[in-house]
C-alpha cells in the first residue's frame, strides 16, 4: 500500500506543480507583455516629447523673427524721420537761395 499511496501522492503533487507551472507561465507572459507595453509607451512618449520640442523650437524661432522685424520697423521709422528732417532743411535752404537775386543790386553785367 505504501507504493500506491506514494504514487497517489506524487500524482497529486504533479497536478499541483502543473497548475503552478501554468500560473508561473501566465504570470511570466503577463509580466513580459507588461514590460513590452511599458517600453512601447515610453518610446511613444519620447517621440511625442521630441515632436513638441520641435514645435516649441519653431514657435521660438518665429517669435524671435517677429521681434527682430518689429525692432527693424522701429529703426526704419527713426531713419525715415531723420531723412525727412534733412530733406525739409535742404528744401528750406534751397527756397531761401532761390529768393535771393544772383547779382547784387547796382552791379553791371559783364559783356
Amino acid at each position: 500500500m505504501v507504493p500506491g499511496n506514494f504514487r497517489n501522492l506524487m500524482s497529486k503533487l504533479g497536478e499541483k506543480l502543473r497548475i503552478r507551472k501554468g500560473m508561473v507561465a501566465i504570470v511570466a507572459v503577463a509580466f513580459i507583455f507588461q514590460m513590452y507595453f511599458v517600453r512601447e509607451l515610453v518610446a511613444a512618449e519620447l517621440l511625442f516629447g521630441l515632436g513638441f520640442a520641435v514645435l516649441l523650437g519653431f514657435a521660438g524661432l518665429f517669435y524671435v523673427i517677429g521681434a527682430i522685424s518689429e525692432r527693424g520697423l522701429d529703426w526704419t521709422e527713426t531713419g525715415v524721420r531723420v531723412i525727412a528732417d534733412s530733406a525739409r532743411r535742404g528744401y528750406a535752404s534751397l527756397e531761401e537761395v532761390s529768393r535771393k537775386p544772383f547779382r547784387h543790386p547796382g552791379s553791371e553785367s559783364a559783356r
